[in-house]
């Protein structure tokens, strides 16, 4: 992870890693985050872990801050390595693989009912951010 100073969501875009933040920061994105995520229907979330059982924790830790209804592995792979996790909460499905090359962190991505509203991906954030 990097350390770096976040003013906004908007610097999040593009990292390959969540950066490390400071207090502040945290309290700055995450009232950021609540209003952004206030606007969209649904979510899908991507969690970039150095294993299937860091991702499922930081995922379990959103469903519970958020109270959202506990979502199902679909898949998973039997072996240890760096994972991606994606979870859908419109179907509840989460499908992890193994994934070697990328970074840590959490991606959110604000989805519509409406299909002519695009989804609003933020991201990455720390794994231990919620």
């Amino acid at each position: 992870m990097t350390v770096s100073k976040i003013k906004c969501l908007e610097d999040l875009n593009g990292l390959r890693s969540a950066p490390v933040l400071n207090k502040y920061e945290s309290a700055s994105l995450s009232r950021e985050l609540v209003s952004r995520m206030d606007e969209a229907d649904w979510f899908t979330i991507g969690i970039m872990a150095p294993s299937s059982k860091v991702a499922m924790l930081a995922l379990r830790q959103m469903e519970s801050i958020f109270n959202w209804s506990a979502m199902q592995v679909v898949n998973q792979p039997k072996e240890e390595g760096p994972v991606f996790l994606k979870a859908n909460q419109k179907t509840g499905d989460i499908h992890i693989r193994i994934e070697y090359g990328l970074g840590e962190g959490i991606l959110l991505s604000c989805q519509h009912n409406e299909e002519q509203k695009n989804a609003d991906t933020i991201g990455p954030l720390p794994l231990e951010f919620f």
